[in-house]
């Protein structure tokens, strides 16, 4: 079992950057890959990046790519979201979660096993 925790979010005016973390428990972390999910208010949970296992595969929402870069430590059993140049409609909720898929990332958030409690992200105009 795997239990994620996030932190990281806040308030950052349109055109900053943000640095999220999500920090594993437990040994088996790097047999899980990684993805970053985001909600906001009335939306459904949306993919945003996603790393496999090994970190040589990585995934992206188009609309964040070239902002976002997802990374991973397995060392330290945390993955990154440095989010660049935030738009007010990047304001969510940013979840990770662990996928024990062996193969490439998923973007189905009902694929994934297990999730964190979320940050709040919050970018004003």
């Amino acid at each position: 079992q795997v239990q994620l925790v996030e932190s990281g979010g806040g308030l950052v005016q349109a055109g900053g950057s943000l640095r999220l973390s999500c920090a594993a428990s437990g040994r088996t972390f790097s047999r899980y890959n990684i993805g970053w999910f985001r909600q906001a208010p009335g939306e459904e949970r949306e993919f945003v990046a996603g790393i496999s296992r090994s970190g040589f595969s990585i995934y992206y929402v188009d609309s964040v790519k070239g902002r976002f870069t997802i990374s991973r430590d397995n060392a330290k059993n945390t993955v990154y979201l440095q989010m660049n140049s935030l738009k007010p409609e990047d304001t969510a909720v940013y979840y990770c979660a662990a996928d024990s898929y062996p193969t490439a990332t998923r973007r189905q958030a009902n694929l994934y096993d297990y999730w964190g409690q979320g940050t709040q992200v919050t970018v004003s105009s």
